[in-house]
């Protein structure tokens, strides 16, 4: 798959909602990253960015559910920091990622791409991947804000 370039900030913004508004309805699978088929909240973000990159930034290795909790390791926001851009974000905008905590004393371990407005898409155990509200509830979870890099111009040339 080739790296697909953007012109600015904007249009890769815009290219992140629109994968990750596509993946709406995949079915819940845990460890999965095949839009259609299923994925988890990871596997959403895999497939987002390996669709908008051509790449996958990383490859998690084989998780558990109760990951997080058993290492007790923050990795999803050490894995954010090492591919993206985590600066003063106070509010998440759209094309932004947002990673969750579920309890301040817990490793965060869930993970949504903002659409336009106050809304996210994320893969929801039990269920499938949809948008949902970013309410006071989930609001107060955010462990951290993160912007996705512009991609590397291209040495080809082309």
């Amino acid at each position: 798959m080739m790296q697909r370039q953007f012109p600015t900030e904007a249009a890769l913004r815009n290219a992140i909602v629109e994968e990750a508004l596509s993946w709406v309805g995949t079915p819940y699978r845990h460890q999965a990253s095949r839009r259609g088929v299923g994925c988890d909240c990871l596997g959403l973000l895999r497939g987002v960015w390996r669709n908008v990159f051509g790449r996958e930034a990383e490859n998690p290795g084989v998780y558990s559910a109760d990951w997080a909790e058993s290492t007790g390791e923050d990795r999803l926001l050490a894995a954010a920091r090492r591919h993206c851009l985590e600066g003063a974000l106070s509010e998440p905008g759209p094309g932004d990622m947002v990673i969750f905590r579920w309890r301040p004393h817990l490793p965060a371990k869930h993970v949504g791409i903002m659409t336009a407005g106050d809304a996210f898409v994320h893969a929801y155990e039990g269920s499938a991947v949809v948008v949902s509200p970013l309410v006071p509830q989930w609001r107060r979870r955010i462990a951290g804000i993160f912007a996705f890099p512009m991609p590397a111009p291209s040495r080809s040339g082309k």
